[in-house]
């Protein structure tokens, strides 16, 4: 399913996905880095997690699933437009004028070549 839907522009559904595309937003690009981490630095890399605070696993998380999202080709926006949509839409789910704000703030940092995506 994932190798047929991913070719036909949808993203993949299975439970590592999230992962993966975290890994990958913050620039692990081999399975090897991961076989590494888990053999050799398994528990420190647990102790490592338990010392970030929640809020900042859940900023990790949230640009993982933005990484997911903005895979999606299903609309004829760039990758950049695509990540302002869905911060702003996120956010606006909490708080309108805060969506407003991160998004405007999100493109101006696109446009002015402070980011990347």
């Amino acid at each position: 399913m994932n190798l047929v839907g991913t070719s036909l522009g949808g993203i993949p559904m299975c439970h590592g996905a999230g992962g993966m595309a975290g890994h990958v937003r913050f620039g692990v690009r081999t399975g090897g880095s991961l076989v590494f981490v888990g053999l050799f630095l398994a528990d420190p890399a647990a102790t490592l997690f338990q010392l970030f605070p929640t809020s900042v696993l859940g900023a990790i998380l949230f640009f993982g699933g933005l990484e997911l999202a903005a895979g999606s080709h299903g609309s004829g926006l760039d990758k950049n437009d695509r990540y302002v949509l869905l911060v702003t839409a996120g956010v606006s789910k909490w708080n309108m004028g805060a969506g407003y704000l991160a998004g405007l703030l999100l493109w101006h940092c696109f446009q002015r070549g402070w980011l990347k995506a």
